[in-house]
Formats: structure tokens, C-alpha cells, sequence
């Protein structure tokens, strides 16, 4: 989860480097460092904190090559000893990781015999000492031969002081190299780039690559080189820009009709037959994912079972391995955002393992899912920096209303009238997205008590049960404040006992089958004193009868209905954590891609 970025070229690589590893502060932000090479020697400069932090207390040092990280703690607690990069006892060599070494205690207990001396508690300094010890005329196969013996996810750049390459190399965490015109760069994500090169080349699992300033070599680690061209990157700095914003999250939160639009551009014309999706290939559907895009596979059981009357079950990615096995050979569809999240990669691979096959969702080109699955569907979302997940649910859940169609069109499972009317009312959602973002001040002005609560409960039934869920996700983690999802049918068997006149409750009350019971526990709620934010849909008159505080969102089918609520509850999560003085684009032990297990 910690970010890494590399720079080799005739430029000073301090500066660069520091602005890269900016633009990856989100992968994590307990501590930082840089390391350049500078008249055949490797100077380290780390601190403890943000990366404002280094930056304020670091020296200038002249040099055309270094690397850089910043950490997102795993093994061994943010402290300046635990910061890289590490540097080998002799001072030659420096290395960035990214990744869990799972050996590193039995490697360590090996070259501490051996002379070494340890600075750090954590697993990833091992891989310097490793990279001294290791036979090889240069530092790329002192690289390859430390890494034979290294077992677990890694993501690395190291140097040594001959400056003349960067030699990085991955397995089960993400990297990417940058093409320049005599420069050439490395980073974890390819929004750290944006500044300086669109044009990339994605590295594989276990693969190890030569990054000199005017070259770039791969290898995978058996010696076999790797001929791979180079892809354009369709996104742009201002992408990765706040752009007058105070926060990304709030940014990419606006920027969801546009991202809503490219996920449907051209797609929905197109759901004719594909042999993919011939009809009864699949008896049942399963997904898994992780957090958000859980939450987003929840919304897609209802999707897809109304849709398509596929039976669909949903699992937490980290839990899917560990499940029975069945005869039963599902379509599995994999959600991550990053194409990157370990557990998701993990339950990619097991599903090939027995037999099924696979579709992922995702926003990244080339990233590791896309190379795991059958098929791919891309979110088209854009780069998210903030933490804390929005545009890449609402177009997961895009995605999901496609797989939808698709499904229902191989299986005929719907009629030509309904089929229609479904594409008309896709069509229709940024417009309905658009039109809660011009009220976002009114939902502002109902956070004012919440922001002072210690606990917030989300209630709702049927497909926003899941949007309830999400809704106390953003709220927990950028406000710090307990969010708790519920299913209201849920409320009197236990919570209840929970409810006073300072624990808010926001029901999800849309016009649709379950609109009378979602009334009955909203006076349910109201009887033990709660404050109630319900949100209901345009032309109801008989919510403000039952809650204290109502927001209308726009009239749409009630399949669609978690696109709009979700909007309202980021925007209801984003100004309780801004009232509350809370770093909404950094909250507090929590990075954005799940790179380790």
C-alpha cells in the first residue's frame, strides 16, 4: 500500500521525485523518504509523517538519479528508523518496497549471522542486504539473485552509486514505468506520472526490468527477455488536479455525471449477443469484492437477479478462498478498483483454480486483474486520489447495471419494453446525479447535528440495504464518527436498544415495494427519541409527516435509485467530516489501494 517513485535523466531527480510522491500521498502517509545519487554516492533523507514534513526539513542534493517512498505502516511503526528507503551496510546500495516479504524473519535471522547490521523492525530492509550479499557483476543481477530468495508480494527500485540504472522489479504489487524523451521514470500508479509522460509500460509478476535513462530492458526472473510495447494514458494532470476544489473527494465527487457518461458512452447500443454471455453459459452468478466495491457487489445481486433472474450470491474477496467448493460452476465477477487489491487478486485467481470463469470490473488499464480475468468491463471513472471512494463505486455500479442488460439480453429474460425503457433511464442519470449536486448546500445544512453525534445509523430495505452501507462506510472513515449500516427490517433485533435523541438515523425511504415498512421503521425510530434524516424521492409529501429532516432526490426507477442516495451520502459524509475538521483525502490508518493481504 506504500507508494514508490523513481527518476533517472539529466533533470535534478530530487524535485521530481518529491512532486511524484505528492501526487502518491493517498498509498500512504506515515512517513517518506528520497535517496539520491550524487557524486557516486547515495544520500538518504526520510522523516516521520506527510510528505509536507520531508519536504520542509530535506537538503538539496544535485543528482540525476534517486528513488523515493512513502509509507503506509505494515510491519514496524511509523518512525523515521522505519522510513525508506534502506540503504546495505556498505552504503553501495538503497532499495524502495512496496509489499510483505512473508519470509523475511528466517532472511533476516540468516544475515544477521552473517554480519549484517538491522536499523528498522520492518520486513523490507532485508532486501538491501539481500542485494550486497548477492553474487552478480552489477546491480541487476545482484537484484535478480536476491529475489530467488525472497518469497511473498513486492514491488522495489533499487540504485547503487554508479547511478547508470534503476532496476525495479514486481510480483502482487502494483508498478509502472514512465517513458521519457533521455528520462525515464518509476512509480506505483500512473497518476504519480502525469506531469511528465503518458506514454508507459506496465510490469508483470515476476518480472525485473533495466530502467536506464535512455532504455528500458525487461526480464522475467528465469533470464527470458520480455518484449512489451508501451500504451498511452488517455488521463491527464488536470485529472489528478484538485482544480480549485478544497478536496479531491469532494472534487471527484462532482465529477460524477461526467464519469457516469464516459462508463455508458458507446455501450449502451452495443449489448447484442456475445458468446461470452451465450445463453445458459452461466446457471448463477457470484461476486466478490472488498469494502466499497463489496458494498458495490451487494447493489448488483439486485441488478442481476432482476435483470437476468440469475440466482447471485456476493463475498467478501479475503473470504471467498476459504469457502466450500461446489459442482456448480458460477459466472465470478471480481470488483476492484485498482485492479490491484491483493484478497481480489487472490479470490481471481481460485476462481480460475475451479473452473469458473471470470469478469472483472475495473478502473485501470493494465493493471494485474485485467491480466487474471476472461474478460474485463473498465469503469472509464478517471484517476480517484481520495481516499475515500465515490466516482469509482457509482460507475462500478455502472458497470454492474451493464453486465445487467447483457445477461437479461442472452437469457431474454426481460421484454424489448422493458429493455428500452431501462437504456432511457440510464441515460438519464447524470442528469439526475447533476441535480442532487446543485442542492448540495441544503444537504450541507443538514449535518450540523450529526457532525456533533458519536454514532450515525443508515437504515433502508431491498437494493439500499447495500447503498445504506456505503453511506455509513464514507461516513466512518473520513469522520471518524461510528457509521453503521443496517437493514431496517433489522432495527428490533438489537439496535434499537442503541437509539437515543443523540444517535441520528438517515432512512432510505424511496417509492418503491418496500416504502410502507421503511415508514414503519422510521416511526419505530422516531418512538425512541432518534432524529431522523430521511431521504425520499421527488413528489413525496408524507415523509416530513415521519422525519424531522426529508431530502428529495430526482424520480427514477427504483432499480436506479442507489445512484442518486449514494451521491447524497458522500456529500452527507463529506461536510460532517469537514465540520469536524477531518483530513478528508488522508484519513487516519487507511490508504487507498490494499496492495498486501
Amino acid at each position: 500500500m506504500c507508494g514508490i517513485v523513481g527518476y533517472i535523466g539529466s533533470r535534478e531527480a530530487q524535485e521530481i521525485l518529491l512532486d511524484c510522491l505528492k501526487r502518491l500521498e493517498y498509498r500512504g502517509y506515515d512517513s517518506a523518504g528520497v535517496a539520491i545519487v550524487s557524486d557516486g554516492e547515495i544520500d538518504v533523507q526520510k522523516s516521520v509523517g506527510e510528505i509536507s514534513v520531508l519536504e520542509s526539513q530535506i537538503k538539496k542534493i544535485s543528482g540525476g538519479a534517486g528513488i523515493a517512498h512513502t509509507r503506509w505502516a505494515t510491519h514496524g511503526r511509523p518512525t523515521t528508523e522505519n522510513a525508506h528507503p534502506f540503504i546495505s551496510c556498505d552504503g553501495k546500495y538503497a532499495v524502495v518496497h512496496n509489499g510483505i516479504i512473508t519470509n523475511y524473519m528466517d532472511l533476516r535471522e540468516r544475515l544477521i549471522e552473517g554480519g549484517h547490521r538491522f536499523t528498522s523492525d520492518t520486513d523490507s530492509e532485508i532486501l538491501a542486504h539481500l542485494i550486497e550479499d548477492a553474487e552478480g557483476e552489477d546491480l541487476f543481477a545482484k537484484v535478480v539473485k536476491a529475489l530467488d530468495k525472497v518469497e511473498g508480494a513486492y514491488a522495489l527500485a533499487a540504485i547503487d552509486g554508479g547511478a547508470e540504472e534503476i532496476v525495479v522489479a514486481r510480483n502482487e504489487s502494483p508498478l509502472v514505468i514512465g517513458i521519457g524523451h533521455d528520462e525515464n521514470f518509476v512509480a506505483s500508479d500512473v497518476t504519480a506520472l502525469l506531469r511528465y509522460t503518458n506514454e508507459v509500460l506496465y510490469l508483470h509478476d515476476r518480472e525485473v526490468a533495466r530502467v536506464q535513462a535512455d532504455s528500458v530492458e525487461i526480464y522475467d526472473l528465469e533470464g527470458n527477455h520480455v518484449e512489451r510495447g508501451t500504451q498511452k494514458v488517455s488521463w491527464n494532470l488536470e485529472d489528478a488536479e484538485r482544480s480549485g476544489y478544497p478536496h479531491f473527494m469532494l472534487k471527484e465527487i462532482f465529477e460524477q455525471p461526467q464519469a457516469v457518461h464516459e462508463s455508458l458512452l458507446g455501450r449502451l447500443g452495443s449489448l447484442e449477443e456475445d458468446p461470452f454471455f451465450s445463453e445458459n453459459a452461466f446457471s448463477s452468478v457470484k461476486i466478490v469484492g472488498c469494502g466499497t466495491s463489496y458494498h458495490a457487489g451487494l447493489v448488483g445481486k439486485y441488478i442481476i437477479e432482476e435483470l437476468s433472474k440469475l440466482p447471485t450470491t456476493v463475498q467478501i474477496s479475503s473470504e471467498y478462498r476459504y469457502s466450500s467448493l461446489s459442482e456448480e460452476k458460477p459466472l465470478v465477477v471480481i470488483i476492484t478498483q485498482s485492479g490491484e487489491t491483493a484478497d481480489t487478486l487472490a479470490a481471481a485467481r481460485e476462481a480460475s483454480r475451479r473452473g469458473c470463469r471470470t469478469l472483472a470490473i475495473t478502473n485501470v488499464l493494465g493493471s494485474a486483474i485485467t491480466r487474471e480475468a476472461d474478460t474485463v468491463i473498465y469503469t472509464r471513472a478517471g484517476p480517484e486520489i481520495g481516499v475515500a471512494a465515490t466516482k469509482t463505486f457509482v460507475t462500478q455500479l455502472i458497470a454492474l447495471y451493464l453486465l445487467g442488460l447483457r445477461l437479461a439480453s442472452s437469457r431474454r429474460s426481460i421484454s424489448s419494453e422493458r429493455r428500452r425503457q431501462i437504456i432511457t433511464d440510464m441515460r438519464a442519470l447524470p442528469r439526475a446525479i447533476q441535480d442532487v449536486l446543485n442542492n448540495a448546500d441544503a444537504i450541507e445544512s443538514l449535518t450540523t447535528r450529526s457532525a456533533k453525534s458519536q454514532s450515525i445509523f443508515f437504515i433502508g430495505r431491498h437494493i439500499n440495504f447495500p447503498t445504506a452501507l456505503e453511506g455509513a462506510l464514507k461516513t466512518k472513515e473520513i469522520s471518524y464518527i461510528h457509521g453503521e449500516g443496517y437493514p431496517a427490517g433489522e432495527l428490533k433485533h438489537g439496535p434499537l436498544a442503541l437509539l437515543s435523541t443523540e444517535t441520528p438515523v438517515v432512512a432510505i425511504c424511496v417509492r418503491d415495494h418496500t416504502y410502507e415498512k421503511m415508514l414503519g421503521n422510521v416511526r419505530e425510530v422516531t418512538a425512541r427519541g432518534a432524529p431522523v434524516l430521511a431521504i425520499g424521492t421527488e413528489g413525496d409529501r408524507d415523509l416530513e409527516k415521519y422525519a424531522e429532516d426529508v431530502f428529495l432526490v430526482p424520480h427514477v426507477d427504483p432499480l436506479f435509485t442507489p445512484i442518486p442516495i449514494i451521491v447524497v451520502l458522500q456529500l452527507y459524509a463529506y461536510y460532517i467530516a469537514k465540520k469536524r475538521g477531518c483530513p478528508i483525502d488522508k484519513p487516519r490508518n487507511i490508504a487507498k489501494t490494499v496492495t498486501v493481504e
